[in-house]
């Protein structure tokens, strides 16, 4: 009898569940004798030992489902090492559960703290397969992650939608994205909604340049403006702060909901112009999985699969081109996969026109 244990860990997105059957549906193809035992809530169902054995019956129908069957939650890798309020030491646990129910492999879906965790439950001598989710594109070894695409249409969706009220009242329309570290999802969800202004938190922005952007629309008979705003975006002056003189900033400076507030109410101030702020905020983790998704998170779980079956682990499967192939976990633990200020798709939304705030 074959055993693998199955989780998803950190914040939740669309094909998650998409992944896991790619997965679990390869395995009972290959095997009469295979089970799967799925921890609830992530490393949390792991450590406590909260689980249930799955039947082929619970992989059926949720292609097209969002969220997780399993349930996540949030476990931070720098507290991992750190024993709960009674004292359990939550590494141990792990591996305790992981032996006694006689596990052959542990499957991880998560995102960059889920990866650490997997890489360390590795070095501990645990078998481990992982595969990258996120919809912030930003784990490195792999160029996508499920998830991501389905956040950028629905982050699309919303500055389309936008489009028409921003002409109507002739106003300036901020739509803040997702992505507190890194601008995939607002670069790519800016582009493809034809937003004027992207403010990624790679690349700070000068108030003034935004401005001046808005302004020279204006004069040029475009009455209305829409900028695509990464939660993590920052100013220049932000950026050249240190974190204790950042901290004092925002503790005797005025409060703001978001990023997105602080940018369009700075607007009104320099431009006077009419500023509206529109936040989707998890409605981009939400909803069923976009066909690409759907494809990606089938082929992923079945590489993930055939790495069981050759008794390959230490891996995070990665999608590379149109190939998946596979990452070694140290590799990947730790690491973000930032937008490069200078690659050729931020070079090409310039050409067409698009600020970044820079320059």
């Amino acid at each position: 009898m074959r055993r693998i244990g199955m989780l998803t860990s950190g914040g939740d997105c669309q094909a998650l569940n998409a992944t896991m059957r790619g997965v679990a549906k390869s395995l009972y193809n290959m095997y009469d004798d295979v089970e799967i035992i799925g921890f609830e809530d992530g490393y949390k169902g792991l450590i406590y030992a909260n689980y249930k054995i799955m039947q082929p019956s619970d992989f059926s129908g949720i292609l097209t489902e969002g969220g997780t069957i399993l349930g996540t939650s949030r476990q931070p890798f720098k507290q991992m090492r750190v024993p709960d309020e009674n004292g359990l030491d939550k590494v141990e646990s792990m591996k305790h559960t992981y032996r006694k129910l006689k596990l052959n492999c542990l499957v991880v879906l998560g995102g960059n703290g889920s990866q650490k965790t997997a890489n360390m439950l590795s070095e501990e001598g645990l078998n481990v397969v992982s595969l990258p989710k996120t919809i912030d594109n930003d784990l490195w070894g792999t160029e996508m992650t499920f998830g991501f695409q389905s956040a950028v249409n629905i982050a699309t969706n919303a500055i389309d939608c936008i489009h028409t009220t921003a002409a109507s009242h002739r106003r300036v329309f901020i739509v803040e994205v997702m992505g507190h570290k890194v601008g995939w999802l607002t670069l790519h969800a800016g582009m493809a909604g034809g937003a004027d202004i992207i403010l990624l938190p790679e690349i700070p922005y000068d108030i003034n340049v935004v401005c001046e952007a808005i302004t020279r629309r204006s004069k040029a008979g475009k009455h209305f403006s829409i900028l695509a705003v990464a939660e993590g975006a920052i100013s220049k002056e932000e950026a050249a702060m240190t974190k204790k003189q950042l901290k004092e900033k925002k503790k005797n400076g005025p409060v703001y909901p978001s990023v997105a507030y602080e940018i369009g109410a700075r607007i009104t101030e320099i431009t006077g112009s009419e500023v509206r702020v529109t936040v989707p905020g998890h409605t981009q983790r939400g909803g069923s999985p976009c066909a690409y998704d759907r494809v990606i998170s089938t082929r992923l779980g079945a590489e993930a699969a055939r790495l069981i079956a050759e008794e390959q682990y230490g891996y995070m499967v990665a999608f590379r081109g149109n190939d998946i192939v596979q990452v070694p976990l140290k590799e990947v633990a730790g690491k973000l996969k930032t937008v490069d200020p200078g690659c050729a798709m931020i070079q090409e939304a310039k050409m067409v026109g698009i600020c970044f705030g820079d320059e």
